[in-house]
């Protein structure tokens, strides 16, 4: 697994903020009557509080694996994105008491009469304070576990040692058959296949104007960085093939070789057959 950058780590934690920010929201303005209504609307609320728990808690694994230990101040760091983890799980809590409060409707046991409007009323005037106060506490714990995310982001930001402007890159020149192969890969729906040959295994790329690419070609090109591959695809599916930055630069500024120019000879001159008069 290739070493977390810590670069993109703010941006990252700004979004996850933004996503605590917007189920805050929704805990918060959450208009809903008790029963099946309440039971409809705070379900997708749960779900999505538990989906913030497991994004908060795969930040706080791969800060804690990575480089960031190293910083200075990166413990309150971690221990700021740990709280955001219970944070996140309690707010699940409390959305799950909120369901667990919600008064359903259901035919009783044998032998007990069913609920008149009175009786529901009273079920529900009972169960709107509880629920209302544990949605309040997952609101406001989805409101702490945001401004922990923009801590820590602001913390990362700082704490990165700044660097100089990178030199510009030098464009990968290309012969005419890389060329060809990139600009086709280009168009999109490239993908790179396992084969069978000869009882050998070996590889083949696709394009989606059928041209046709050497193993090669596509070699040279990954080589440099004009193309990746989609490696979380098997093989045998197909691996999608994708132009980098850096392979649209070299398409942008290719110079076709320069073929040599030809001069023409001039024909012999023939003198005129013996015994022929003009």
């Amino acid at each position: 697994m290739p070493p977390l950058d810590l670069n993109q780590q703010p941006d990252q934690l700004r979004s996850l903020a933004r996503s605590f920010e917007e189920l805050h929201d929704r805990v918060r303005d959450l208009a809903y009557t008790p029963g099946t209504d309440a039971l409809h609307k705070i379900t997708p609320l749960l779900l999505a509080a538990q989906e913030l728990t497991a994004t908060a808690l795969g930040h706080l694994t791969a800060l804690d694996n990575s480089a960031y230990t190293s910083l200075t101040g990166s413990r309150a760091g971690l221990e700021a994105l740990s709280a955001t983890v219970a944070g996140a799980s309690l707010a699940c809590t409390d959305l799950a008491e909120a369901i667990s409060a919600n008064p359903y409707e259901g035919a009783p046991f044998a032998g007990y009469p069913a609920d008149d409007a009175q009786v529901r009323a009273a079920r529900h005037g009972e169960a709107i304070p509880r629920m209302s106060s544990h949605l309040k506490e997952a609101a406001h714990q989805l409101d702490v576990g945001a401004s922990a995310c923009h801590y820590l982001a602001t913390s990362i930001s700082r704490s990165l040692p700044t660097t100089s402007p990178r030199p510009p890159q030098t464009v990968a020149k290309l012969n005419d058959i890389q060329h060809s192969a990139l600009k086709s890969l280009a168009q999109g729906e490239g993908r790179l296949y396992e084969r069978m040959q000869k009882g050998r295994s070996g590889t083949r790329v696709a394009v989606k104007d059928g041209t046709r690419i050497s193993t090669a070609t596509f070699q040279a090109l990954a080589k440099r960085g004009l193309v990746t591959i989609d490696t979380g695809t098997p093989l045998l599916v197909g691996q999608a093939i994708t132009v980098t930055e850096q392979g649209q630069r070299a398409l942008v500024q290719f110079r076709p070789t320069a073929t040599p120019a030809t001069t023409a000879v001039p024909a012999p001159r023939t003198s005129a057959l013996p015994g022929v008069r003009r």
